[in-house]
């Protein structure tokens, strides 16, 4: 019986070795870049070479990151890639007539520290004390918000100089609403962790469709660029959508020239950037679209102070850019003001 038993495993292991073991062109070779850092900056230049464990002849060699070339030219590499964050470098080898492709995890953070900004009050309009702000946009100089919390959340489209609430559609009471935006004549609204979107007439509120989320964890925050939804999560990923298949197509990575950050709320597009809440802080990022880069950080310290306080107050949520002023608008979960502001940038402020 013993005899029986150790001839099943040694046969096992030599299936298994035959399989993914000595026998599997992508054991004999690995990446080593830059003494085995596996941190580096967008643009930078970094050495790359391979060890080759059995010495076979190498005919070629290409790098990619994202299904794109990276260039080797005497043994380095620049990192000159569009999206940044986690990413899979991966060499594909010729080698005596054969091909194979391995692959190193690095972390391709932001070129430069982002710039501090501060920011101006020009207006201070009436704003829903009752509104657990979720989602807040301009669309045809009208401004439209998304309510949270089970049992209160709603869509509306508000006189933001008065406060008075013109139209308003009540969510299911099983929904906790988040993020809106429009595009189209369509309202797109998230719920939080019931991995449900909703689309909407703009006109009359009236439903069109629902939606389910992809791989995103849950429904944070959402805005668009005219082509693409961008979507926060509660993660370091920001998603694209296709807004005629709600389809999340692709996703940028959040990152600081240090590390990568997972607390993108509440999102407005403005002109190639993502303006995000900083969630439970009073702070907002602007984040390259392209590149996931936190180009500035503004800091909002203070604001909260000017607005009633009460049991139900709570944090700072809420960005609405109008094209129309060319200002943008703020306010917070059960704010009874609406801030227009103007950042300031601080002379040589970087963090």
């Amino acid at each position: 019986m013993n005899f029986i038993k150790f001839f099943i495993l040694n046969g096992l292991s030599l299936f298994f070795l035959a399989c993914g073991g000595e026998n599997d062109p992508s054991k004999f070779f690995n990446i080593q870049l830059n003494g085995n850092k596996k941190e580096f900056q967008q643009h930078e230049t970094i050495n790359a070479s391979l060890t080759n464990k059995k010495g076979y002849a190498i005919d070629s060699i290409r790098f990619s990151i994202d299904g794109e070339e990276v260039p080797l030219n005497n043994g380095q590499l620049v990192l000159n890639i569009k999206k940044l964050g986690v990413k899979m470098l991966k060499a594909h080898i010729g080698y005596e007539g054969k091909a194979v492709e391995v692959s190193k995890k690095i972390k391709v953070l932001a070129p430069s520290a982002p710039e501090l900004y501060t920011y101006e009050i020009i207006n201070e309009y009436p704003h829903d004390i009752k509104a657990f702000t979720q989602g807040l946009e301009f669309y045809n100089d009208t401004l439209y918000e998304s309510t949270g919390r089970k049992g209160s959340s709603s869509i509306r489209k508000v006189d933001y100089r008065t406060g008075k609430i013109l139209q308003k559609v009540d969510l299911d009471s099983r929904f906790f609403g988040e993020g809106i935006t429009l595009l189209n004549d369509k309202l797109y609204q998230l719920s939080w962790q019931s991995k449900t979107g909703f689309i909407y007439n703009v006109q009359d509120f009236s439903k069109l469709d629902n939606f389910q989320y992809g791989q995103s964890k849950e429904g944070w925050g959402l805005c668009n660029n005219g082509t693409y939804l961008f979507k926060s999560d509660g993660t370091e990923k920001i998603w694209m959508l296709d807004p005629n298949t709600l389809i999340e197509q692709d996703y940028i990575q959040i990152v600081t020239n240090k590390s990568i950050f997972n607390q993108a709320n509440e999102l407005e597009y403005v002109e190639g950037k993502i303006y995000a809440n900083v969630w439970q802080k009073e702070s907002m990022m602007i984040i390259d679209a392209q590149s996931g880069a936190i180009e500035g950080v503004v800091n909002f310290g203070g604001l909260k102070d000017r607005v009633k306080k009460h049991p139900e107050l709570d944090v700072l949520n809420g960005i609405a850019y109008n094209p129309t002023t060319k200002t943008l608008f703020v306010t917070g979960k059960n704010w009874d003001t609406l801030f227009e502001v103007r950042l300031i940038k601080k002379a040589d402020g970087t963090l």
